[in-house]
């Protein structure tokens, strides 16, 4: 297919058009699997990454079900995750992998995933170390190679870029962007102490990284792990979440006691694992085995997957309003 059959064929908005990369589509030379448990489920389940033609993208099988990694799979307000959803089938907690797999150049790839849950519509990406590190030496070990169609074609690799500033907001929580010749994410997050929910050793923190690369993502992002405050575990193990979580699958902050489990990786590992969970939701931009990373600054304070993904569907000129109710 040529570059101006690709553009025609890909959703574009009022604040996003795609432009070529220069690269061609790639895909994992070989297969990946890899078996753990789910932080919020607790259940054992295994992944399995395969090679893909070219332009079919990221996309999940199963029980036989293809759930596309894409923006319009996304369940909305899923708690302390990312699940994505399709005839009544989801996968869940997708965001660590998905990060991997954007920033490592993973544009096609059929992820077969199959859970040792008693319940057959639903399953759980393992979680492993709380970080992406895992998925992405698993990447590095199989290597990549052009992808190429069903004719035996390589594709050209496009990726979307901001022509106008975009925020969506939400009480003090905000994502915004603005037109950049690269990809840049700034991310913060602050927990003060005059909160009811009080953890003065993470306080306030802010991370920045351009020309996110393999390189930077490997060595800057992630092995940066998904945090928790001590004092919620009991109450988010009653809604049913974080079944699968303990002190090796995430840093683990008391209000009282700073840090249970240290030491840190980073001294802003906490910040660190927000910008990797941004990649990963980021990614669900992504069409036809192009680029999701946008190409901006983006700025975020204080978010979460919600609000990530809100933003993501605010790209694609899916109605939102630019300021979310609580």
């Amino acid at each position: 297919m040529s570059v101006a059959a690709a553009f025609k064929s890909l959703k574009s908005s009022a604040v996003l058009s795609w432009k070529p990369t220069g690269n061609l589509q790639k895909t994992v030379t070989n297969c990946i699997e890899r078996t753990g448990r789910g932080l919020h489920s607790g259940d054992i389940s295994t992944v399995r990454i395969l090679p893909a033609v070219a332009r079919a993208g990221r996309y999940f099988i199963f029980r036989s079900n293809i759930i596309r990694a894409s923006i319009d799979n996304v369940v909305r307000d899923t708690p302390l995750c990312t699940a994505l959803s399709r005839d009544g089938y989801s996968v869940r907690t997708v965001e660590h992998l998905l990060s991997a797999l954007e920033a490592c150049g993973v544009d096609n790839c059929r992820i077969e995933i199959d859970g040792s849950s008693n319940c057959d519509r639903s399953v759980e990406v393992p979680i492993f170390d709380g970080s992406a590190r895992e998925w992405m030496e698993a990447i590095n070990q199989s290597g990549l190679r052009v992808a190429t169609d069903n004719g035996g074609k390589s594709c050209q690799k496009l990726a979307p870029y901001l022509s106008e500033p975009v925020h969506v907001l939400k009480n003090d929580s905000f994502i915004a962007a603005i037109p950049y010749s690269k990809v840049c994410i700034t991310y913060g997050i602050d927990y003060p102490q005059q909160l009811l929910l009080q953890a003065p050793a993470i306080g306030c923190q802010w991370f920045s990284s351009s020309l996110l690369d393999e390189s930077i993502y490997s060595n800057s992002i992630a092995p940066s792990r998904t945090f928790c405050i001590y004092e919620e575990v009991e109450h988010m193990r009653s809604l049913g979440l974080i079944k699968g979580g303990s002190a090796e699958t995430a840093i683990v902050c008391s209000m009282s006691r700073g840090w249970v489990n240290p030491p840190l990786r980073y001294d802003n590992e906490p910040c660190r694992h927000k910008a990797l969970d941004l990649i990963g939701d980021i990614s669900l931009l992504a069409q036809e085995g192009n680029q999701g990373l946008l190409v901006a600054h983006i700025v975020a304070y204080k978010g979460g997957h919600s609000l990530h993904a809100e933003f993501v569907r605010r790209l694609v000129g899916n109605d939102v309003s630019q300021e979310l109710t609580a």
